[in-house]
């Protein structure tokens, strides 16, 4: 006899999924950069401000190599990841990717959402013949790096500083990965 199986998958985003895709995201970042941004900030992001921009951008993507995808369990977004040619000025346009965004809701972590949707990021990447791909992480979230870098991930030795709100400098580095395996 065997057990039951969770229904979980991981789709291309719809424009219908804007609204999940920016609750997931808002509750993702008031729980990462709780102890970064002010609460106030945190507080005052706004769900249907996000979901617009998510409506916009799922309908008219600015590269055809440029995605949106969504880890699912049933019918309900679990997590997201934002994907494409890299926007770094040392990057080939051609053959580097970058995974901008990756977030998971916090209370459906550790549930194999992470995973999947890294796996079917990696294998999108490489169905457009990407042969490398580049991920910036924040320098504080040691969680996210960690399981990046478990699954062959890489430092390569870029940093960067970006400008959170008021000013709030948030620390990144870059990592890489080769698509061409």
């Amino acid at each position: 006899m065997t057990s039951p199986t969770a229904d979980v998958s991981v789709r291309i985003a719809w424009p219908s999924d804007a609204l999940a895709i920016a609750t997931c995201q808002i509750a993702a970042w008031r729980q990462s950069y709780g102890t970064v941004l002010p609460a106030d900030t945190l507080e005052a992001l706004d769900v249907d401000e996000f979901a617009a921009v998510w409506t916009e951008a799922l309908s008219k993507p600015k590269d055809a190599r440029a995605r949106v995808l969504v880890a699912l369990e049933r019918a309900s977004v679990r997590g997201f990841a934002l994907i494409g040619p890299s926007a770094d000025p040392d990057a080939d346009f051609v053959a580097d990717a970058e995974i901008a965004e990756f977030i998971i809701e916090p209370s459906h972590r550790r549930a194999g959402h992470g995973s999947r949707l890294l796996q079917a990021s990696v294998d999108t990447l490489r169905s457009d013949k990407f042969s490398r791909a580049f991920w910036w992480t924040t320098t504080t979230d040691d969680i996210l790096r960690d399981f990046v870098t478990g699954t062959g991930w890489a430092p390569d030795g870029a940093h960067r500083a970006l400008e959170a709100a008021g000013g709030i400098p948030l620390k990144q580095i870059r990592l890489h990965s080769d698509l061409s395996q």
